[in-house]
């Protein structure tokens, strides 16, 4: 008969202070200190990670579509002027 391991699930502070203790003391010795896997810190590095790029990738598309929005929002207006223009050097005739 095999016995179950209960599942436990760390908050994400204790995450983020088991991230730190591994930067200090190094991996092994904070998966030993803290009575962890090597492979469950190694995990959480590596979504802090995926999280990280994926911000700065969001924050980049982000500022590209704003300066989209003001192209666009200037060649609408030069549109407007073009047109506006048109239809006066129409009615000079």
């Amino acid at each position: 008969m095999t016995s179950k391991k209960k599942l436990i699930i760390h908050s994400p502070e204790f995450k983020a202070e088991a991230l730190k203790l591994a930067e200090k003391v190094g991996l092994a010795v904070a998966a030993r200190l803290l009575g962890l896997h090597e492979s469950q810190i190694y995990g959480w590095r590596k979504a802090v990670k995926k999280d990280t790029n994926t911000s700065q990738r969001e924050k980049d598309l982000a500022a590209e579509v704003a300066k989209l929005k003001r192209q666009l929002a200037e060649q609408a207006e030069e549109l407007d002027i073009v047109k506006t223009a048109t239809y006066f050097a129409k009615n000079l005739k």
